[in-house]
């Protein structure tokens, strides 16, 4: 066992449902330990500035239900400055910090890896992003949540769509990740689903996407029609392609853009138990010696992967949803 005396918390990047859920695991597990833990506020930002607190169980009482995250969070341009890591390495050895988890996606890991080059203690991340891009865990802290915002308002959207026998066009969240789009549009029945696994769309040939609507006009006469796209898969996002498919078709498509909505709102249980699970098993793989490495979950066990390996992209969305996605989409 590593005797650790002092860790420290921060999230950083976009926030995520169930960030606070993990940061009240991480509190009451070194609790338990007789460890002290100290939370950065706003990210890297507070590392390099020290704005901090010391977080005792009554801070993190009654949050695990919160979305957002106690600590806030932003990005850090400072930390990307030659002399950045170093710094941030010497604000850690100046608080005598034996380890610092870090809640957040694969840019806030790779903040961590520069760090640890100039810093002796333990590192260890958490996956804390709604995109579920993150290689070496099933899922990430958020993800379901995310999934259950864009649901409910794909299913509103559904209504008016069937009231006005309208085209509708939902583009949610993802950077440059499918998972989301693919999971809500096969949950919400969407028509077609694009995203970048399924292709780059080419504004100057839509026929993909024209065609499908098309074949459902002739079948079931004028109705309701729900495309899921997600960020970044069309120039301009959803708005041009509504725009570009109501003068291919000369029916009327509506855009909608979920946003930032997504990342808002109290965790889901899943997001709950996932944020607990992970939070709690970061503590005590850092007392057993665990650093440069993020905790996640594969096939429900809890496990380490490489903090370097969690951006490489080698995650891929379900295969098989992906093919009956395309499958039934011509139909």
């Amino acid at each position: 066992m590593t005797r650790i005396k002092r860790l420290a918390v921060l999230t950083s990047g976009g926030d995520a449902p169930g960030m606070n859920a993990c940061i009240r695991a991480i509190v009451l597990t070194a609790s338990a330990c007789n460890i002290e833990v100290i939370g950065f506020k706003h990210g890297f930002n507070g590392l390099l500035e020290q704005e901090y607190q010391t977080l005792h169980a009554m801070h993190v009482d009654n949050i695990i239900q919160r979305g957002g995250t106690i600590l806030k969070s932003a990005r850090c341009p400072a930390l990307q400055q030659a002399n950045g890591p170093a710094e941030a390495a010497d604000a850690l050895k100046q608080l005598d910090i034996d380890a610092l988890i870090v809640i957040g996606g694969d840019g806030s890991f790779r903040g961590a890896m520069a760090i640890s080059n100039f810093y002796d203690g333990q590192l260890i991340g958490v996956p804390g992003t709604i995109d579920n891009d993150v290689d070496g865990t099933d899922r990430t802290i958020g993800f379901a949540t995310a999934i259950d915002t864009a649901l409910d308002a794909i299913d509103k959207i559904r209504d008016t769509a069937d009231a006005f026998e309208r085209i509708f066009l939902v583009e949610l969240m993802g950077r440059h990740s499918g998972y989301i789009s693919l999971a809500a549009g096969i949950a919400g029945g969407a028509e077609q689903i694009i995203c970048p696994e399924f292709g780059q769309l080419n504004p100057d040939n839509l026929r993909p996407i024209i065609k499908p609507i098309q074949h459902a006009q002739l079948l079931k006469g004028k109705s309701s029609y729900l495309i899921v796209v997600a960020e970044n898969s069309y120039p301009g996002g959803a708005t041009s392609l509504a725009e570009a498919l109501t003068k291919a078709i000369g029916i009327e498509c509506r855009a909608c853009i979920l946003g930032h909505i997504q990342r808002g709102g109290s965790p889901v249980g899943a997001d709950r138990i996932l944020a607990t699970k992970l939070g709690a098993f970061a503590v005590e793989q850092l007392m057993h010696g665990a650093t440069l490495v993020m905790a996640g979950e594969v096939n429900g066990e809890a496990c380490l992967y490489p903090l370097a390996k969690t951006g490489d992209k080698a995650k891929a969305i379900d295969p098989f949803l992906v093919r009956w996605q395309q499958q039934i989409g011509s139909y």
